[in-house]
Parts: structure tokens; sequence; C-alpha cells
């Protein structure tokens, strides 16, 4: 089987996640600036990864309203399908990073913002993951 990306869109980072090949769990993978590289360095990793679907975070606010990033990452996510040829679902993201700094806070690690992102995106995946194998 193959694997399914997950991404945390950020304005200055992108979080990424990838799943196990049987689809079933999420794990941070890395976290790419978010610049003018950051396209053709995740096309590269879906062909590299045999990516079959990308899940990207969608970023809404308490009452589901769309917060200002998520202009920004349509667009991105439409460069990425139309350049990779894979699909690209919404998964809500609300709170994933107040979830991921929690987590970090439980098991009493020392978590920088940037491992924050690419956990963040895990959760998105899962959920995701979580969904589709009911």
């Amino acid at each position: 089987m193959s694997k399914i990306l997950g991404i945390d869109y950020g304005a200055k980072r992108i979080g990424i996640a990838m799943s196990d090949e049987n689809q079933k769990v999420a794990f941070p993978f890395l976290i790419l600036p978010n610049d003018k590289d950051a396209l053709p360095l995740l096309c590269d990793l879906c062909g590299k990864e045999k990516i079959e679907r990308i899940v990207m975070g969608e970023s809404l606010d308490e009452r589901e309203n769309e917060n200002k990033i998520m202009p920004e990452a349509r667009l991105f996510a439409e460069a990425l399908s139309g350049k990779t040829g894979l699909p690209v679902s919404f998964e809500k993201e609300f709170m994933t990073s107040v979830e991921a700094h929690r987590s970090a806070f439980e098991e009493q690690s020392k978590i920088g913002r940037q491992e924050v992102d690419a956990s963040a995106a895990a959760l998105i995946l899962q959920r995701y993951l979580d969904r589709a194998n009911k």
C-alpha cells in the first residue's frame, strides 16, 4: 500500500506528517520553511514516498469561519495537486497546535515550535485516518 501525507500549512513553516503504509497511524515527519522551495520539495517527497493522497489542515475559527491563512493554503493545495496529480483533502485542524503542545507537556519533554508544526500535521492526518478507517 502507499502512504498519505499530512500538511499543517503555516505562513512561516509547513509541518509534514506521513502515514504508515497501512494508512492506520500518522507520524510527524519534517518541517519545511514556507518559501519558494517548499512546493518542489513536497512534490519530490510525494514521489519518493509513494504518496497516494494529501491531507491538509483546514484552518477555521471557533465559528467555523476560515482563518486568514486559508486562501493561501487553498492556493498551495491546488498547486501541489496540479504538480503531483494527487488528490488533496482538507481536515479541520482546530486546536491541533494546542493539542501538540499539551501532548509534549504531558510527556514532560521540551518541544520546539517546529516540532509542534510536524506534530500538528500528524494530528490532522490521524483524524483523517481514523475517519477513513471506520
